[in-house]
């Protein structure tokens, strides 16, 4: 019998997401999830929801200015209106060099005291945290409608391995 491997579990749920309305529904339950530090990486193709997930989270942060895209600028610091954490909405697609490129971008922001949602963060943002939620979107496979997503979130390191994704399908 083998020793179990002391590597930190990942902790997984699927959720089917059926229409933009329940993506951002779907955001705002994960903001009561998060909490300052919180790496988000988001990954799925062009018009998956990815941005309309994001602006579900900023609502349930309840974080100024209007989520978009960030493809343009990069990142979008989103400063809580309330005690909250700000938001940092991040477009990585441009972004080459990863983190370091990230520290040039100069957020006026504390990244340990924020929420950091990154987009096309695959291969480039997994050094700025061991614990992070991934969060991939698909289109529903032989699904006639195109609004249905097949929406995976992945907790990854110690800060997941006890937070309650149950909590996100209700």
């Amino acid at each position: 019998m083998e020793a179990p491997h002391h590597q930190a579990p990942a902790t997984t749920l699927k959720i089917t997401v059926n229409s933009p309305e329940q993506m951002g529904e779907l955001g705002r339950r994960l903001a009561k999830l998060l909490r300052p530090g919180d790496l988000v990486m988001l990954t799925g193709e062009l018009g998956a929801g990815k941005t309309t997930l994001t602006r579900g989270l900023g609502e349930g942060l309840g974080v100024r200015g209007a989520v978009t895209s960030p493809t343009f600028v990069i990142a979008r610091v989103h400063p809580p209106l309330g005690t909250g954490p700000a938001l940092v909405h991040v477009d990585a697609y441009r972004l080459g060099g990863g983190l370091d490129e990230m520290e040039d971008l100069d957020l006026d922001v504390s990244l340990p005291e924020s929420v950091i949602v990154v987009e096309w963060g695959d291969g480039k943002v997994e050094e700025l945290s061991d614990d992070r939620l991934h969060v991939v979107i698909d289109r529903a496979v032989g699904d006639t409608t195109d609004e249905v997503r097949e929406v995976t979130l992945t907790g990854l390191g110690a800060r997941w391995a006890d937070a309650d994704l149950t909590l996100l399908a209700a």
